[in-house]
């Protein structure tokens, strides 16, 4: 039997990474299964619900649409990357804005947010919706998500 794995090297939550993984390899399994960051979640597998959301070189991708070697040498951020002492900003806000029910898509919104709050601090509604668009929610709806983007906007701004 021969050995069909291809190196990935690659720099997850600031760690590098060097593995191998066979060439029809998603993100999404090679972050769960290989790496053991479990955050991501499968939702649909087609790049509808945002559940897999990770960020790769600071954009936003549906971790099961993405092939692992399309990540050579890139850096990835999944939800565990975001806190390194306690809770992110981010995360604190969705809990306290009660925008956690089952807690399945909420990786996907933190981390869509984070990319969102990275590029523009203080996002009109408008936009906050518009970069959200690709997170689908069955449990909170979605104002409660709003309500926390918008705080967590003002703590960020006042977290140095």
């Amino acid at each position: 039997m021969s050995d069909d794995t291809m190196p990935l090297e690659c720099t997850v939550n600031g760690q590098s990474v060097n593995l191998r993984v066979l060439p029809t390899a998603r993100l999404l399994d090679v972050l769960r299964s290989d790496l053991g960051l479990t955050g991501c979640k499968e939702g649909c597998g087609e790049g509808e619900c945002g559940a897999c959301a990770v960020l790769l070189d600071g954009r936003v991708v549906d971790s099961c649409l993405v092939l692992a070697l399309e990540a050579q040498g890139g850096r990835i951020v999944t939800i565990e990357g975001l806190a390194d002492k306690g809770l992110h900003p981010i995360q604190q806000a969705f809990i306290e804005e009660g925008a956690v029910q089952c807690g399945f898509c909420t990786p996907g919104f933190i981390m869509s947010t984070y990319a969102l709050l990275q590029e523009d601090p203080s996002p009109t509604d408008d936009e906050i919706v518009r970069a959200l668009e690709g997170n689908l929610c069955r449990c909170t709806g979605y104002l409660s998500i709003l309500r926390a983007v918008r705080r967590a906007a003002r703590l960020m701004e006042e977290t140095p």
